[in-house]
């Protein structure tokens, strides 16, 4: 399950924005182990948009997923990678005061070891990407 670095949840109550650190294969392959978000805290969220949120069991514990649809009792959320797990079908609908913020862009750092101009050149073309909503839902979120 992707959590977020607890540097995440300094300063929310200050800005709109913050950064959030992504560790963990749930989000593959719209995001990656090491990411960095930027998220808007307080954000009006919908289907198919990637969220911070609190797990439902664990309130310290910050991860990030994408919004399936709204059930009885709150969101119904997925990671993006079904063999990861640790998304509602695990702990059930997520009440809506636990979900944080909307994702809004990604940052990929640069791999340690990318020297040669073509891998540069690589990185600099996909290092930085909005998260988009999947509006169109993916088989898996059409799926459950």
């Amino acid at each position: 399950m992707p959590e977020l670095s607890q540097e995440s949840d300094r300063g929310r109550a200050l800005l709109p924005f913050g950064a959030a650190e992504v560790t963990g294969p749930s989000m593959v392959p719209t995001l990656q182990h090491g990411d960095r978000l930027v998220v808007q805290w307080g954000a009006r969220v919908g289907p198919g948009d990637v969220v911070v949120l609190r797990h439902p069991f664990q309130q310290d514990l910050l991860v990030v997923k994408r919004i399936a649809e709204r059930r009885e009792g709150g969101w119904w959320v997925l990671g993006d990678n079904a063999y990861a797990g640790g998304d509602s079908t695990d702990y059930g609908t997520v009440p809506e005061e636990l979900v944080l913020g909307k994702v809004r862009f990604r940052y990929r750092p640069p791999k340690s070891g990318q020297r040669s101009p073509f891998a540069v050149a690589r990185w600099i073309l996909a290092a930085a990407r909005p998260v988009l909503s999947a509006r169109s839902a993916s088989r898996r979120l059409r799926a459950r």
